[in-house]
């Protein structure tokens, strides 16, 4: 018997969600005074405390490697967050796909990581990327270039979504 994936059946597959490195820096961040950014972080706590197990998280050594950059204190914060997740493998596939990404979106060098994270997302199969980078990943204005440059290589695009979309009912 196939079991789809869903997230009203207690009895299906959980959706398989790729968690970019932004959701654990606002979850494991200093409360901000800046107003969005409050927001922000109170949507990702509820995201985190409310909505996470309805899904299969999965990280990358990329966001590792970010979570772990910066103040020490808060780096530790964000290691914690991410504690026990599981890896997706950095391939080949995920490279060919992440250069293509930077060409065809026409991304700054300094963006690479983001196309990164999105190919690593679609090459896995991931149905969800929960970030809150709405310059590079979740970009109404891109999406259609990201659509079309992962199935020009045989991939289903993850809906790119932040935390506050993802909420549920």
């Amino acid at each position: 018997m196939h079991t789809s994936v869903g997230l009203g059946n207690p009895t299906a597959l959980k959706a398989r969600l790729y968690l970019e490195t932004t959701v654990p820096s606002y979850l494991a961040a200093w409360p901000s005074r800046d107003l969005i950014r409050a927001g922000h972080q109170q949507i990702t706590r509820e995201w985190w405390a409310h909505r996470r197990g309805d899904f299969d998280v999965f990280i990358s050594q990329l966001v590792l490697d970010e979570a772990a950059a910066g103040d020490r204190e808060a780096a530790q914060g964000r290691l914690r967050v991410l504690s026990g997740l599981p890896l997706l493998d950095l391939t080949l596939e995920v490279g060919v796909l992440a250069n293509a990404l930077v060409i065809s979106l026409a991304l700054p060098a300094k963006a690479a990581t983001d196309a990164a994270h999105i190919a690593l997302a679609a090459v896995h199969g991931m149905h969800f990327l929960l970030t809150w980078n709405c310059a590079h990943i979740a970009n109404a204005e891109r999406a259609l270039a990201i659509d079309a440059c992962c199935r020009d290589h045989g991939l289903d695009t993850p809906v790119i979504c932040t935390p506050e979309e993802l909420m549920g009912d």
